[in-house]
């Protein structure tokens, strides 16, 4: 079947504006919700998609949103919650899981393909966000039991121009002098490059074969959480000496910055720094993707020059039909 008119609940985000640039590129139709369009300025520069405002956890707003849809993407997530006791992502990921299985149904979308998270489990998740990622996968999916053809993603820390993984240790970086204290500092992660991600999405979309599968996601190299907070430091060119605090002083400052505004670090993140991010088995190499290095492209907008910096991340917003072919 060949899918032309696709739907993304997420669409403004950091993946959602670059998978929607990509799909636009390659000749898809796309359409985004979002509730709260004004939030996400750079969403307006995706020339040709149709952004409608609304509610996604709203039966009869979902359900016309996906009207005529071949496809949909479901990228909606949080990484904290407000309290701590796993009610806050079991709505968001959980609720919403629900409610896009049952649309799909009622309107008979063909596809959905699920954003999840490596090492997401149900049952034996090793914090609250990788528990409800899990759950949500396994309702999608179930959800083939309608007929609908699911496909979910599993992917490492996710790293590209206006992340907010190194760009959020930058800033942290910067306003701490001298001394870093890092909690979880050995840690392990395989970071993956967005552009990736988004082609896994995309490679998937008409491969029969990826039908049922769920795609482990990961960069080439291995790092562990200080090694990536020294790398970032680095390319900044900021003298600052990383102190990796043991497990009773990583709680304590999870406890501590969980209370900041906009929770730079909580304890269900702390939580989740407990397994480690690397894949067993690379969906990428699966999708016919060759993974990229971080170290080809972090510098980039890391750069010490800050106008070099600034460009390449407008580089970046720029939506892929506005590019020179």
């Amino acid at each position: 079947m060949k899918y032309n008119k696709i739907g993304i609940l997420g669409g403004t985000g950091f993946v959602g504006q670059h998978l929607a640039s990509l799909l636009l590129k390659h000749g898809y139709q796309v359409s985004i919700l979002t509730s709260n369009p004004d939030k996400h300025p750079t969403a307006s520069l995706l020339i040709g998609a149709d952004i409608q405002t609304g509610d996604a956890f709203d039966s009869q707003t979902l359900e016309s949103f996906c009207e005529g849809l071949d496809g949909l993407i479901n990228l909606i997530g949080i990484l904290n919650e407000k309290k701590d006791n796993g009610q806050g992502f079991h709505h968001i990921h959980v609720d919403l899981a629900h409610h896009v299985a049952h649309a799909c149904e009622i309107k008979r979308v063909p596809r959905l393909l699920h954003m999840s998270a490596l090492n997401a489990d149900a049952n034996n998740g090793a914090s609250y966000y990788l528990r409800s990622k899990g759950e949500a996968e396994d309702w999608a999916h179930h959800a083939s039991a309608w007929g609908l053809d699911v496909t979910s993603f599993r992917p490492s820390v996710i790293f590209g121009a206006n992340d907010s993984f190194l760009n959020l240790f930058a800033g942290l970086l910067k306003l701490t002098p001298f001394i870093f204290p890092l909690a979880c500092p050995n840690s392990r992660l395989a970071p993956v490059y967005i552009d990736d991600v988004c082609h896994a999405f995309l490679n998937s979309l008409e491969n029969p074969g990826s039908v049922g599968q769920r795609y482990d996601l990961c960069g080439p190299e291995i790092y562990t959480l200080k090694d990536l907070v020294k790398y970032t430091a680095n390319n900044l060119g900021l003298k600052r000496i990383i102190i990796g605090l043991p497990a009773f002083a990583s709680r304590l400052q999870a406890r501590m910055l969980g209370m900041l505004p906009g929770k730079p670090f909580s304890m269900d993140n702390y939580r989740s720094l407990q397994i480690d991010s690397v894949c067993q088995h690379n969906g990428l190499s699966e999708l016919n993707i060759k993974p990229t290095s971080l170290k080809t492209i972090a510098p980039r907008y890391l750069a010490n020059d800050s106008r070099l910096g600034h460009l390449d991340n407008y580089r970046h917003q720029i939506p892929y039909s506005c590019k020179k072919p």
